[in-house]
């Protein structure tokens, strides 16, 4: 019984999730616009404000399909700058952006992507999220982990004043995050940029000014 009202409420919930998608101004817009994503407005936003991508800057976008987020930055950063978009799934290519298929999660990763950009990011990106089970203690318990292995990466990539932008959660244990970020950046806040659904428990936190200490600080 258990198993057929999960199925129901899954079904549900997709229902919901599709009318949803259908009525939403900025999926509509995006389709419009030519973006692969609503999320692609997100990004923007949270950059006119802050001023994130600069012109010429090294740029890494994490978990990048299908590829919104990546579209943002090639923009913003002009011909000057580099985008690399990495992803365990295939991404359709996008102009002026490199991808490279891998598992962030690799241990091999910042390596290979300090060798693509020829030395350290300037700006990190993580609009990850692990597939909802609608269990809502694990599904943000799940998009914290990302969002902590992503500030992992960031730390090994990221050069001197460089800055991080994650997807996380409200919930409680966003707070963890915080901290450690506060220790390794001048400036950490959350921002919701008004693409973000207001029913959404979304949050970005947005990091500036990467100082590079060693693990034992």
């Amino acid at each position: 019984m258990a198993r057929l009202k999960d199925e129901k409420q899954r079904k549900l919930s997709s229902r919901l999730w599709l009318e949803r998608q259908l009525k939403d101004p900025y999926v509509l817009r995006a389709k419009r616009d030519g973006f692969r994503s609503r999320a692609a407005y997100k990004l923007a936003e949270i950059d006119d404000k802050y001023h994130v991508l600069k012109e010429g800057a090294r740029v890494v976008d994490l978990g990048a399909a299908p590829g919104g987020w990546s579209e943002i930055a090639v923009k913003r950063i002009g011909p000057q700058g580099r985008v690399i978009a990495l992803d365990i799934l295939d991404l359709l290519p996008i102009t002026g952006v490199e991808f490279l298929k891998l598992d962030f999660l690799d241990a091999t990763a910042p390596d290979r992507l300090k060798v693509m950009l020829g030395g350290k990011a300037d700006v990190v990106l993580s609009d990850m999220a692990a597939n909802a089970t609608g269990h809502r203690k694990t599904d943000h318990l799940r998009i914290m982990a990302l969002a902590e292995a992503a500030t992992l990466f960031a730390r090994e990539v990221l050069d001197e004043r460089g800055s991080f932008l994650c997807k996380v959660l409200q919930g409680g244990t966003e707070t963890v995050l915080l901290a450690e970020l506060k220790r390794d950046f001048e400036t950490v806040k959350h921002v919701k940029p008004p693409a973000s659904r207001a029913d959404s428990a979304e949050l970005y936190l947005l990091a500036r000014g990467f100082r590079h200490r060693s693990r034992t600080d």
